[in-house]
């Protein structure tokens, strides 16, 4: 799924730094460090850290990616917080496996080290922070399309990214599996859009002609939810079918206000920011540990329990709707 393509646009800019000058030299010294700098959504996640670190007090947010997104970029950025002698780094890789040994230099010096967002390989972080799980993503979808049932049943069709798609495919999994949760949810069909816009605009309107009755067509996919919106509207079927899924704000505002689609889901950046500030402040200062099974406390967020690979999920993708599409819409 290319979720976040148009995001790698990155600014021309240099390193930046975020820095309180009124801050006490021995803050806590947090480095967020992004795959690129000028991307709105991990500004986005820059606004989540910074409310972390006024929650907690005596911590220092260093702001910070390369110019674009590579990882030898990333090395030097890192490179640089390591001779800054920071207290944490929490990256976003752009590479799971070349940022390994800086890394590791990292924690040699006695820096806390995780990853979010993008992850990096365990020898390389203490853990990582997924911004949701496979199952809370597959429920979510079904949950979106099951509140907007007239009189809570109808057909729902699911409309895929490619067939050999491992995440699209073990999130449907996830989907059927809460089924009996939802019992007015009736699935008629899976069709695949190959993550194309005009082939997933076309199997959308096969589903519209095929299933007369149809309610809801879920779309997984940021590419085929914004497609089978286009392919409702372009059908006269706002407001009759309601097309919910995976998509971005700034590409699914559109269909909101027009009635296609009642609600869809995506992780928010600001909360992922905020959490992994937490999770770095308590790993840093040793009010936590990272090991399997830990739970990690993560502010307002809740905490995060760590698997046998040190990773964790944040929580449930955020959901987007008319009451909150305008504050994302231009974020990412």
């Amino acid at each position: 799924m290319r979720l976040f393509g148009k995001l790698i646009a990155a600014a021309a800019m240099s390193v930046a730094f975020t820095v309180n000058p009124a801050q006490a030299q021995d803050d806590v010294k947090i480095a967020l460090v992004v795959k690129a700098l000028g991307i709105g959504f991990f500004e986005a996640a820059h606004e989540g850290a910074k409310e972390a670190a006024e929650e907690l007090g005596g911590v220092e947010i260093i702001y910070t990616g390369p110019t674009d997104t590579t990882a030898e970029g990333q090395i030097e950025v890192i490179n640089s917080l390591i001779a800054q002698n920071v207290d944490a780094i929490a990256v976003s890789a752009n590479d799971r496996d070349a940022l390994v040994p800086t890394l590791k230099k990292a924690m040699d010096r006695g820096i806390t080290v995780i990853s979010w967002d993008s992850g990096v390989a365990p020898e390389g972080r203490q853990m990582h922070l997924n911004p949701s799980s496979n199952a809370l993503i597959g429920e979510m979808c079904v949950k979106m399309a099951a509140e907007h049932l007239p009189e809570g049943g109808g057909d729902v069709a699911i409309l895929s990214a490619s067939a050999t798609a491992t995440n699209q495919n073990i999130w449907i999994e996830e989907m059927k599996k809460v089924l009996p949760n939802y019992p007015g949810v009736n699935i008629v069909a899976t069709v695949y859009g190959d993550d194309l816009a005009d082939k997933s605009y076309r199997e959308a309107q096969g589903l519209i002609q095929s299933y007369p009755d149809l309610k809801a067509i879920i779309a997984p996919t940021s590419v085929g939810i914004v497609a089978a919106a286009q392919a409702v509207t372009d059908a006269g079927k706002a407001g009759e079918i309601n097309v919910t899924g995976l998509g971005l704000p700034s590409e699914m505002a559109g269909h909101v206000e027009s009635g296609a689609s009642k609600s869809f889901a995506i992780w928010n950046p600001i909360d992922l920011g905020y959490s992994a500030t937490m999770i770095a402040y308590n790993l840093a200062t040793e009010k936590a540990m990272a090991e399997p099974g830990a739970e990690i406390p993560m502010g307002r967020m809740g905490s995060v329990k760590l698997d046998d690979n040190n990773e964790g999920a944040m929580a449930e993708p955020f959901v987007y709707d008319a009451s909150n599409i305008d504050d994302f819409k231009d974020i990412f």
